[in-house]
């Protein structure tokens, strides 16, 4: 294990070694992010995404944060396009939390992963960036980006719009592994939202472009 493995290891250990202290901790019950759930359907693809941000009601600074994305193309029975990860999280402050956990693909299986997650939430603004390693060989260094924009038109009605973008390098071969770009424009009602989409996606070390253009729907649920 190297001395990048251990320290990151090393990250996920101190995390856990918080849980004696934290349970010692009064705490009130606290708000959570809702689930978001989004189907998309395109020219090239059907795309799923699922983001999940909870924290414990007992132990607040502890919680899950999971993403799955899946993308099967229309022609094809097979999904070749995937990714599933889920971490344990510990918030340090607010809007730092470490993680640590595995992601799932179908180039490099599963993997033991940890890195950290940055947030701003409030009613307009939701702005999210997580950095992340493989712990293991030939690791792939990963960043995710998120922002939404969510002005109010109505008393009912909201503008949504989102960027959200990852950007994947193979460490050991020293090469791209994946990327992409989505882009969404629409009208939130409720815990609904819809309106048009984009992804443009990049694979492999010849970062070979695949786009797919339609509309989605999304849904949050509390």
């Amino acid at each position: 294990m190297n001395y990048l493995n251990k320290f990151l290891l090393g990250i996920s250990i101190i995390s856990l070694s918080c849980l004696a202290k934290a349970q010692e901790e009064s705490s009130t019950p606290i708000s959570n992010p809702p689930i978001s759930m989004e189907a998309f359907v395109g020219n090239r693809n059907f795309s799923y995404q699922m983001i999940i941000n909870k924290k414990l009601q007992s132990l607040p600074k502890f919680g899950f944060f999971g993403v799955t994305h899946l993308q099967p193309e229309w022609e094809k029975p097979k999904i070749d396009d995937y990714m599933v990860q889920g971490n344990l999280t510990y918030s340090v402050i607010k809007g730092i939390d470490l993680s640590s956990g595995f992601i799932m693909n179908p180039i490099d299986g599963i993997r033991p992963s940890a890195g950290i997650i940055f947030s701003i939430a409030n009613e307009k603004i939701l702005a999210v960036l997580n950095p992340r390693i493989d712990l293991t060989k030939n690791a792939n260094f990963e960043t995710i980006g998120l922002l939404e924009f969510k002005p109010k038109l109505t008393e009912k009605l909201r503008l949504y719009t989102r960027l959200q973008g990852v950007y994947k390098h193979n460490i050991g071969f020293d090469h791209h592994s994946r990327s992409y770009i989505m882009l969404r424009a629409g009208i939130s009602f409720k815990e609904l939202t819809f309106g048009a989409a984009t992804n443009f996606d990049w694979y492999g070390p010849m970062r070979i472009n695949k786009n797919n253009y339609g509309g989605f729907v999304s849904v949050n649920l509390f």
